[in-house]
């Protein structure tokens, strides 16, 4: 409470003076909010509490808690003075690193973007107090150049401190190692201001320092933009949440046997008999869009093009194709259409080339996703031409016969991937298959080259051997972080595969350190995944929303407490995410959020 009265006290120097007639004016206010015992208690307004009455955003910063509203909890060390200063919003200076055209074309970016967060958070600027104090913001970093790409090397980390004086100025002052430390801590920076709905006024901590810094190079989620087509507005949407929380990664899985949506510059058919419609394909000038706004925004857009399996429309007529649309589908694949590409077919390799170009040169990515799941050898063996070619090499048709067939095809495809790489020979990954099982996968596959990204369960044995002979980790774990679980089947009755429905709170403790083990350094980080069997962007934000946030947490902090101590924030975090445009699926009533600790069963047990 005594911090809260500090924060009153302030507001009084600065010359505010209470007055409830005011603030039951325009909006007709009622409630406020004070300190008591570590708990924001929701107060009916009167002339005998006014003076010390504060708003919930206010009183939620610094009651209980030594890192306030934050999201994700900052990993060093935290000071949050108890005072608020207003903002004059009119005189907000940025003052960004800035030497060359590109780079000040990507720090006004980053700026309008910041200065249209804060404006989001005022509800009426007609009644907005005008006054308060010149607000600057000072970024250093360590770069002399244009901020490059980010990747497995980027320094994100950021020291942020605020300080005010009697002169009526707030300067918050970040410097980071890179652009993209930076950002993060405008991010955390924004967090820090707030809107007073008793006072009617913008207000920013007054004094401030937090150092911090990722736990997890590689925190991100997966859209899969081919079994249902997403608009780049709403995929847009996804990377300004995404920015919100300070995850870096958003892996595009643009293609699949069910439609082809990408436009290659010189196989235009792909996409003209693969894509739904005409209008619903990447255009270059689309992707080019995506990844600069992903830029602006401290992420990297990760281009998967999941092959030799997942793959049919858009390939007609080219007979480089096993099984496509083949039925009784159940024999063939794991879902309608079924397609794989057919490995003899040395021509095919000349299509995939002109393929990775186009995506090297749209996205310059310094990781590349191959795909490589659920390849069916009945697939391949259905299919006379494969079956002649590998019997005239003397091959047998067992099932390590296909693996070999499938490592012919993991060659020859990687030899075109670094053609268009220019020699750089990034890291690739590819999906938990069988592929990466023993033996094959010291068979055909360089822990140096590739990165494997899990998919099957978090407890998997096979985790642990693929970690011990030195590959590196993206984990997806489909029981805690598929977020398209728990719906209605589509292929028959009942409910979807990977039912239930995974909840945001199983996402937090889903500890990823934990699954790596003893090899938890070679643990990258993780993605969540939506895929889009029924799902599409009328449904996309309430099933990423906040979830991924809660992974966002877990990777960027990795805490120790589980997801109750995070629940208080996490509502006020999901009010943020709506606040800015983000359809975020409600967790509890409101009822719950302006009522703190007063709905979990066990609160007063």
């Amino acid at each position: 409470m005594k911090l809260l009265l500090l924060v009153v006290t302030a507001l009084l120097a600065f010359g505010w003076t209470p007055t409830p007639g005011a603030a039951l004016g325009v909006d007709d206010l009622v409630y406020g909010y004070e300190c008591h015992k570590g708990i924001c208690r929701k107060v009916e307004l009167s002339e005998e509490n006014f003076a010390k009455a504060i708003s919930l955003t206010v009183c939620r910063l610094f009651c209980g808690s030594n890192i306030g509203t934050l999201w994700p909890k900052p990993t060093g060390a935290v000071q949050l003075e108890p005072l608020m200063r207003q903002v004059d919003i009119t005189t907000i200076q940025f003052q960004a690193p800035g030497n060359d055209e590109k780079k000040d074309k990507l720090w006004k970016k980053t700026e309008k973007r910041w200065m249209d967060q804060l404006n989001a958070k005022i509800p009426n600027r007609r009644s907005l107090k005008k006054g308060g104090y010149q607000f600057t913001v000072n970024i250093n970093t360590a770069e002399t150049e244009t901020p490059a790409r980010i990747t497995l090397d980027t320094d994100e980390s950021y020291v942020l401190s605020i300080d005010s004086n009697a002169a009526g100025q707030v300067m918050a002052n970040i410097t980071a190692g890179s652009f993209y430390g930076a950002r993060h801590g405008l991010e955390t920076l924004n967090q820090l201001i707030v809107f007073d709905d008793i006072r009617r006024e913008v207000q920013v901590t007054a004094n401030a320092s937090i150092s911090d810094a990722p736990v997890y190079k590689w925190r991100g989620v997966l859209l899969d933009t081919s079994r249902n087509y997403y608009s780049v507005k709403s995929i847009k949407r996804t990377l300004e949440a995404m920015a919100m929380v300070k995850l870096n990664t958003f892996h595009w899985h643009i293609t699949d046997s069910h439609s082809f949506p990408l436009e290659v510059s010189k196989r235009p058919e792909l996409s003209k008999l693969g894509a739904y419609t005409p209008s619903k394909v990447y255009t270059h000038q689309d992707i080019q869009d995506v990844v600069e706004y992903a830029q602006v925004r401290g992420i990297r857009v990760l281009p998967e093009f999941d092959s030799p399996a997942h793959v049919g429309e858009g390939w007609q007529h080219k007979n480089m194709t096993a099984c496509f649309n083949a039925q009784p589908w159940t024999q063939y694949c794991v879902e309608p259409p079924c397609g794989q590409l057919d490995p003899t077919v040395d021509d095919m390799y000349n299509v995939l080339q002109d393929i990775f170009s186009d995506m090297f040169k749209l996205h310059n990515p310094d990781v590349f996703h191959m795909g490589g799941d659920e390849v069916s050898v009945a697939c391949w063996n259905s299919s006379e031409t494969i079956r002649n070619w590998m019997t005239a090499r003397g091959w047998g048709l067992t099932e390590a016969d296909f693996m070999r067939l499938w490592g012919h095809y993991q060659t020859e495809a990687l030899k075109r991937v670094d053609i268009v790489a220019q020699g750089a020979q990034p890291p690739i990954v590819l999906w938990t298959s069988r592929l990466t099982d023993e033996p094959y996968i010291d068979d055909y596959l360089d822990p140096q080259r590739y990165v494997v990204q899990i998919w099957t369960k978090g407890d998997d044995l096979v985790i642990k051997k693929i970690l011990k002979r030195g590959f590196r980790i993206i984990v997806s774990n489909y029981d805690a972080l598929y977020f398209d679980c728990g719906g209605a089947g589509w292929v028959d009755g009942g409910n979807n595969w990977c039912s239930p429905y995974i909840g945001w709170q199983k996402v937090y403790d889903n500890n990823i350190t934990h699954i790596g083990g003893d090899y938890h350094n070679h643990v990258l980080g993780a993605e969540a995944a939506i895929w889009s069997e029924q799902i599409d962007e009328h449904t996309l934000d309430n099933r990423f929303w906040p979830r991924a946030s809660a992974l966002a947490e877990r990777l960027w902090a990795d805490p120790v407490e589980g997801w109750k101590q995070a629940e208080a924030r996490m509502l006020l975090h999901r009010e943020r995410l709506v606040e800015n445009g983000i359809g975020a699926e409600a967790l509890q009533p409101q009822w719950c959020l302006q009522n703190e600790n007063e709905c979990p069963i066990d609160a007063y047990a």
